[in-house]
C-alpha cells in the first residue's frame, strides 16, 4: 500500500473502484474505500505476532482530526503492552456493570439514609416520584448538570417550586454518597442553586384561634378521629414535635415526665418533658402505642395529622383505596356520604395551619409570658452551638416542668375565658424554683 499525506481534498479525490482499497499514511493509520463508496478510518497493527484492524469510524462522519486522535491514543496503549481492542471490550463490560441511577437510589437509601436518617422513607418517596421515572434506567455516572437542571425546572413549572429545593438537596446528598463510593467521579449537582426561593413559615395562632381549635376539636362532628383530636391537642400542650408526639408509647411514660427516646428524636439526643395535667389527661392510660393506628401494632402517620387538618380546613376529602381517589364524598365512621361537598368548606373555623404551627404557637407564648429563650429551646429540645451548651450538662428539668405548668395557665385561661381562677404566667428563668 502506497504511503501518502492525508488531507480533506486528498480523500473526497478517492473513487470507489470495483474492489474494496486502502490508502494508508504510515504507520497502521489507515482509509478503506469499499466499492460502495464507504470510507473507513481503520488503525492496523501487529499485537502478540497478529495482524490486527481497529475501526475508527466512517468519513466524513469522523473527521480526519478525530480519526488522527483516536489512532494517536492506539498507538500509544500498543506501544505501552496493551492491545485497543481488548481494552474497549473491557470498557464496554464495565459499563454493562455500571449501576443506574435507580441501583444508586436503592443503595443510598439502604446504605445511608436508613442508618442516618429519620425521615428516609420521605427521601425514599421523592426518588420514586420524582427521580426514578425520568432517569432510573440511565448510567448514574452519564447523569450530568444540565439533566439535574430540567428535572428541578419542570418540578417547579408545574407549580412545587419547594418540592424542587427539596429534591436539589436530596439528589445533590446522593451523588456525594455516590463519588464517596467510587460509583461516579463527580456530582453533577455542584454549583446548582435552590431554584425557588423560600421564606421561613411564622404561622402561629392568636388566642381566638387557639380557643376556637380547641372547642372544635371537642365537639365531635369534624372528620377526624378521637386519636388524631387528641394528638393535635397535646402537641399544643406539650409543644412537641408532631412525629414524637404520634409515635408516643406507655413504656415512655414514668408518672408525670415523657422521656423521648434518642432513636426517635430529631436531634438524636434522648429528651424529657414534663406532663401538665392536661397532657396526662390526653394521654390516658392507654398501654402500647398511645395514638395507635387504625391498622394495629404501629403508631398513627405523623402526616395524617396534616391531612386530617386540610380536609377540615381546606374541604379536602377523600375517599382512599388500592385503585383511585374521589374528591367531594364526607367521611363518617367509616363510611361514604354521597352528597357533594364544597371544595372551600372550613369546618373548623379558623386560617389554615399545620400541626408543626401548634407547637411552635406553644413556643410563642411561652416566650411571650417571660420563659427565656434557652429555657424554650429546651422544652423544644432544640440543639444548640457553643461551649456552655456543649459542656453545661444539667438537664434543666424543674426549668422544663415551671415552664409547661405555666404555659398550662395560659392555655387553660385561653380555652375557658376564666380570667379570675387562673394564676398569671411568669417570667421563668434559668435555675428558677
Amino acid at each position: 500500500m502506497k504511503k501518502t499525506t492525508f488531507t480533506d481534498t486528498f480523500i473526497k479525490k478517492l473513487k470507489p473502484e470495483e474492489k474494496k482499497y486502502s490508502k494508508g499514511e504510515g504507520n497502521g493509520f489507515t482509509l478503506r474505500v469499499m466499492p460502495s463508496g464507504v470510507k473507513t478510518w481503520l488503525y492496523v497493527y501487529e499485537f502478540d505476532g497478529k495482524r490486527k484492524e481497529r475501526n475508527l469510524g466512517q468519513y466524513p462522519d469522523i473527521s480526519l482530526a478525530t480519526a488522527r486522535e483516536r489512532f494517536e491514543a492506539d498507538k500509544k496503549l500498543v506501544k505501552n503492552g496493551t492491545d485497543p481492542g481488548e481494552a474497549e471490550r473491557l470498557q464496554k463490560e464495565e459499563r454493562t456493570k455500571a449501576p443506574t441511577v435507580s441501583d444508586l437510589c436503592g443503595e443510598y437509601i439502604k446504605k445511608h439514609a436508613k442508618k442516618v436518617k429519620k425521615s428516609w422513607e420521605e427521601d425514599q418517596r421523592a426518588l420514586d416520584v420524582e427521580v426514578i421515572p425520568l432517569w432510573g434506567k440511565r448510567k448514574a455516572a452519564d447523569i450530568k448538570k444540565r439533566d439535574v437542571v430540567l428535572l428541578l425546572e419542570g418540578i417547579v413549572e408545574r407549580g412545587s417550586p419547594v418540592m424542587a429545593n427539596r429534591v436539589r438537596a436530596l439528589i445533590s446528598k446522593m451523588f456525594n454518597f455516590a463519588v464517596d463510593r467510587d460509583i461516579v467521579e463527580a456530582s453533577p449537582c455542584t454549583g446548582i442553586k435552590p431554584l425557588a426561593k423560600e421564606t421561613p413559615r411564622d404561622r402561629h395562632l392568636t388566642e381566638a384561634e387557639i380557643r376556637t381549635i380547641w372547642k372544635r376539636l371537642d365537639d365531635g362532628d369534624l372528620i377526624l378521629t378521637t386519636d388524631v383530636s387528641r394528638a393535635l391537642k397535646l402537641i399544643l400542650v406539650t409543644a412537641q414535635r408532631p412525629g414524637e408526639v404520634t409515635g408516643m408509647h406507655s413504656r415512655e411514660i414514668d408518672g408525670k415526665w415523657w422521656t423521648i427516646p434518642s432513636e426517635r428524636s430529631k436531634n438524636g439526643k434522648a429528651h424529657r418533658v414534663f406532663l401538665t395535667g392536661l397532657a396526662v389527661g390526653l394521654i390516658g392510660e392507654k398501654k402500647g402505642y398511645i395514638f395507635e393506628s387504625p391498622c394495629g401494632g404501629k403508631p398513627i402517620d405523623e402526616k395524617g395529622l396534616a391531612r386530617a387538618l386540610r380536609r377540615n380546613i381546606k374541604g379536602e376529602v377523600y375517599r382512599e383505596d388500592k385503585t383511585k381517589r374521589r374528591k367531594g364524598k364526607e367521611y363518617v365512621r367509616g363510611a361514604y356520604k354521597s352528597r357533594e361537598l364544597p371544595e372551600d368548606l372550613n369546618r373548623i373555623g379558623v386560617d389554615h395551619f399545620t400541626p408543626h404551627d401548634l407547637r411552635r404557637t406553644a413556643a410563642t407564648f411561652m416566650a411571650e409570658g417571660g420563659t427565656l429563650e434557652e429555657i424554650v429551646d429546651r422544652v423544644l429540645n432544640h440543639s444548640r452551638r457553643g461551649v456552655t451548651w456543649t459542656y453545661n450538662r444539667y438537664p434543666y428539668e424543674k426549668e422544663i416542668q415551671a415552664a409547661l405548668e405555666a404555659w398550662e395557665r395560659k392555655l387553660i385561661q385561653i380555652t375557658t375565658g376564666s380570667k379570675g381562677k387562673v394564676l398569671p404566667m411568669r417570667r421563668i428563668a434559668a435555675g428558677a424554683e
